[in-house]
């Protein structure tokens, strides 16, 4: 695997690259970095250029004070584009990775050829969940999480991992590890729940941002199941929706074959 740092958007991004052909920008949510991509990648190279950025703050990018609400992710997403002097993408996301995928394409619909959100509810857009899950609240007050769990990221961040697995049986061993090393420090943990205090932000953000033109594809596993894809009827011209089967919340690690054919679907249109 090629890692560049690369700078975009006042900060420096550290990006997985790899293969040839159409582009595929893949993008992670929390508390993950590129590698919830790893056993996608295999199955995409030989016919996709992928790249797939830690986002701004985590994995091995550059630390920052701001930033983390998905206005200025689009815009990172776009200087990585620019950098890359990649015109026009597929862009894939997933979790706290899809309100920046949503308004990258919303608001810059040339760049995108194509988009898939996985396994996210956008704030700003009627429906999702009734409550939203505990930890948002808890993730949301600024300072708190991480005074809290600092020193004890592994057991918080494999509640996550076991959880968001299909029948609970958690993610390979040395991409949790990855995972807790990226996640594990104040610093680190605050960059992280970044993304969860920019909520009301994203919520303005996306609620004003039109509607989406490109063709997308809302894909669900046992945790949003059809919720998004119900969320973006309102707003979508173009917009499909499917349910991977054995899958949980984190679909890329339960189904790599899938998220790849996925992709690859669109290779003719």
């Amino acid at each position: 695997m090629n890692l560049q740092r690369i700078s975009t958007n006042g900060t420096t991004l550290n990006v997985a690259l790899e293969g040839a052909g159409p582009p595929v920008l893949l993008l992670h949510g929390w508390p993950h970095t590129w590698q919830v991509w790893r056993q996608v990648l295999p199955l995409l190279t030989g016919r996709r250029q992928v790249i797939a950025p830690d986002l701004r703050g985590l994995g091995d990018s550059a630390r920052t004070e701001d930033g983390f609400d998905a206005a200025t992710g689009a815009e990172d997403m776009l200087g990585l584009l620019d950098a890359l002097d990649v015109r026009r993408a597929d862009v894939v996301a997933l979790d706290a990775g899809v309100p920046a995928a949503f308004l990258l394409a919303a608001l810059h619909p040339g760049r995108v050829r194509r988009l898939v959100l996985m396994e996210a509810l956008l704030p700003g857009l009627p429906g999702g969940f009734a409550a939203p899950p505990w930890w948002f609240g808890f993730h949301a007050v600024p300072g708190l999480a991480e005074s809290v769990l600092e020193g004890h990221e592994d057991a918080y961040l494999d509640w996550f991992l076991t959880a968001g697995t299909y029948e609970h049986r958690g993610v390979p061993a040395d991409i949790r590890d990855a995972f807790v090393d990226a996640y594990t420090g104040r610093e680190a943990l605050r960059c992280g729940f970044g993304y969860y205090r920019a909520a009301a932000q994203n919520a303005t953000a996306i609620s004003a941002a039109g509607r989406l033109t490109v063709p997308t594809l809302a894909v669900g596993g046992d945790t949003v199941g059809d919720l998004l894809h119900e969320q973006l009827r309102p707003v979508a011209d173009d917009l499909t929706g499917t349910i991977v089967a054995r899958s949980g919340h984190l679909v890329p690690l339960d189904r790599p074959d899938a998220v790849a054919e996925l992709v690859l679907d669109s290779e003719a249109s």
